[in-house]
């Protein structure tokens, strides 16, 4: 394993986290975290150690009545809510990546 021009290490696509999620770039995606957060919003740039997105809802579900999964559905319904125009999130922090248009509602 070499390194980047950022000197940090330089790793295959098997040993990165979240490879293969360049896809999701300019789409609308569902970010689950280690927390109670869950984050939605358009993918922007994929970093080393950081997901940017636009146009971000940044939701606590422990402040609300519903679950990470209703909140989901109900965005993927009516729409993200955006409450920030960006946000970068840590890689470390998170669970699963998904676009929003694939979320199944039942």
């Amino acid at each position: 394993m070499g390194v980047d021009e950022f000197g940090a290490p330089d790793m295959s696509d098997q040993e990165r986290p979240l490879s293969g999620i360049e896809e999701y770039l300019g789409q609308q995606v569902v970010v689950d975290t280690c927390s109670n957060y869950i984050i939605l919003g358009t993918l922007s740039r994929i970093d080393h150690d950081y997901l940017t997105l636009e146009n971000v809802d940044v939701h606590d579900t422990s402040d609300a009545d519903s679950t990470k999964d209703h909140y989901i559905m109900e965005s993927h319904k009516l729409g993200i809510r955006t409450n920030r125009r960006g946000a970068k999130v840590r890689i470390a922090e998170i669970l699963s990546v998904s676009l929003l248009r694939d979320v199944e509602i039942y």
